[in-house]
């Protein structure tokens, strides 16, 4: 299993989408890299926590290689804007890839490369490694699975 944290505006939508990844073995939505220890969602959303909604991703690299994942990921987000995704805006909603191997950041850096081709703005989204990950709330874990129908700026159907 490896493991990766993928930021792309609200969390619900990069975990719902990550969860039909075949490879993909389990999703956990939280707070990452920001200043405050085991922030609640309304500390995040104030926008003083330095955090980013994020998912962290579980999978399996003999089905799906990070490459892959990470080709999936650039897909459903626009890496030009800064901190926004879709109507959700604010520091929180930034993109971003936190990586928890560094053995992980070449081929980081060699999808990002490959996805600034397609732009001619810069790409935006932070690439670092995980200082920390706090679990959001229970509500949030799986939120559109228990709510179909709520937001998601993500098409979910592929």
């Amino acid at each position: 299993m490896k493991e990766i944290v993928l930021c792309g505006g609200c969390f619900w939508g990069i975990e719902a989408y990550m969860l039909k990844v075949k490879g993909v073995i389990e999703t956990k939505v939280g707070y990452a890299n920001g200043d405050r220890v085991n922030p609640t969602y309304e500390e995040v959303c104030t926008k003083i926590t330095g955090h980013a909604e994020a998912c962290l991703v579980k999978y399996d690299e003999s089905i799906i290689t990070l490459e892959e994942l990470l080709n999936r990921f650039w897909s459903i987000i626009d890496p030009t804007i800064r901190d926004r995704q879709g109507n959700d805006k604010g520091t929180q909603y930034r993109t971003g890839i936190y990586y928890l191997d560094e053995k992980d950041l070449d081929t980081i850096l060699k999808t990002k490369d490959k996805q600034q081709e397609k732009y001619e703005a810069d790409i935006v989204t932070q690439i670092e490694p995980l200082k920390c990950f706090y679990d959001a709330e229970e509500y949030h874990q799986k939120y559109l699975k228990k709510n179909p129908g709520g937001y998601c700026h993500i098409n979910l159907d592929f």
